[in-house]
């Protein structure tokens, strides 16, 4: 009876301790996944140059390939006033790369029978039916712009939400008629529900289908969870997706007993000096509007367990998020007959929340054909690149930098292969 007691918790101890292996990533030297050590450390010597530069207070890089952690430096402060270390916990404003993870929410959904791509989403949100697009003319002798109203000719689909093709825009971005419509109406403000609502009186900026435009599409996906599942779109994405791939750093606000974890954020001024700003006054309380297009905070292993379960083809440590085939239909172009460049880069297209690669030489660009990626508004950034089985995340703070860091990251770590 002793011995098979003694025998039966040595198993639970195996058991536990893999339990909590799991929910890691190995790390193991470069060259055993074929990455150079030495290229690597090109990456730490140009950000840290920036560091010393003043132009950045500090970042985090981590690199994983073939399902293992190659390189995971932390380097510089994440509060210099404070004089606190950046660290591999260190907790970021993650902005728009939450909306990838709004998107994988969204086809939970899809695979449960909730609704089809090409569904119209007045179908589940009433508000957003028979929308008004705004038409603009310039007179050729006075150059004088005008504007009027017509019928759209079709609702947007939830594919359209998906790929940014929706008609809607941001509001904060741009200048147009339409963006000074958002201003004055308060997209934002309240809740989801609320914006929602207030989107149902407003214009479209073009017809649904026709082209892509950045928008708050990803917000309204986030409210469209709710109409769908019955429950917040915080606690779905806490139940169904960050509990299970122990994303535990991950949500719409920072627990005080974190707070001290999170990255101050820094801006450059006009004499071009590194200031702090007060981004992080409200982190530590939940927010009203959960925005599924930037809202959430977040780890650079946290996004990394993301990143893994999509290159794994929807699983991570047993645990199946979405079928492979899904993850196939997410990261392939949805722009064919769409002619409008995404976000501006010839030879990218745009997936169901990613961007992808389509053409490396036209994107001038270092990526695989079929690299997906998207970053924040703070210059975070990451890529999935299922040919190279490679992924990268790139987490900093910082707003208007001098140079584009995370584009230098991905360079150096696409240098770095040696294989």
């Amino acid at each position: 009876m002793i011995r098979r007691l003694q025998t039966a918790l040595c198993m639970a101890l195996v058991l536990a301790s893999f339990s909590v292996w799991g929910q890691g990533f190995p790390t193991v030297k470069p060259e055993e996944v074929g990455l150079s050590s030495e290229r690597l450390e090109r990456i730490t010597v140009a950000m840290q140059q920036h560091i010393d530069d003043k132009e950045l207070a500090g970042v985090v890089g981590l690199i994983a390939r073939r399902g293992k952690i190659a390189y995971f430096e932390t380097l510089g402060m994440r509060d210099r006033e404070a004089a606190r270390p950046m660290e591999e916990d260190t907790l970021f404003r993650i902005y728009s790369m939450t909306k990838p993870i709004t998107s994988v929410a969204v086809m939970m959904l899809y695979e449960e029978g909730r609704f089809y791509l090409g569904d119209e989403v007045s179908k589940y949100i009433p508000a957003l039916a028979n929308l008004d697009v705004m038409m603009e003319s310039t007179d050729p002798e006075t150059g004088e712009k005008s504007f009027r109203l017509k019928p759209s000719e079709k609702d947007m689909t939830v594919q359209d939400l998906l790929r940014h093709t929706s008609g809607l825009t941001y509001g904060i971005f741009g200048s147009t008629k339409v963006d000074e419509m958002y201003k004055k109406a308060g997209i934002g403000d309240g809740t989801i529900e609320d914006m929602v609502e207030k989107l149902g009186i407003l214009p479209l900026m073009h017809e649904p289908g026709t082209e892509w435009h950045y928008s708050v599409s990803t917000d309204v996906l986030g409210r469209l969870v709710e109409v769908l599942s019955g429950v917040s779109f915080d606690q779905f994405l806490q139940e169904r997706i960050f509990k299970p791939l122990g994303m535990d750093d991950t949500a719409f606000y920072i627990p005080q007993e974190k707070v001290d974890r999170l990255a101050a954020m820094y801006h450059i001024d006009e004499e071009k000096k590194l200031q702090r700003g007060d981004e992080d006054e409200a982190a530590d309380s939940k927010p009203t509007f959960l925005s599924g297009g930037g809202g959430l905070f977040s780890t650079t292993e946290d996004y990394l367990k993301f990143c893994q379960m999509m290159l794994n083809g929807g699983e991570l440590n047993g645990v199946r998020i979405l079928s492979r085939k899904t993850v196939e239909l997410m990261t392939r172009d949805h722009m064919v007959g769409i002619s409008t460049a995404v976000d501006d880069v010839d030879g990218q297209g745009f997936g169901l929340g990613f961007a992808v690669c389509l053409d490396p030489a036209q994107k001038s660009a270092v990526d695989s054909v079929g690299t997906y990626h998207w970053g924040g508004a703070a210059h975070t950034r990451f890529w999935i690149d299922p040919e190279e089985e490679f992924i990268g995340v790139f987490m900093v703070h910082i707003f208007n930098p001098q140079r584009d860091y995370q584009e230098q990251f991905r360079i150096l770590s696409y240098q770095a292969i040696d294989d």
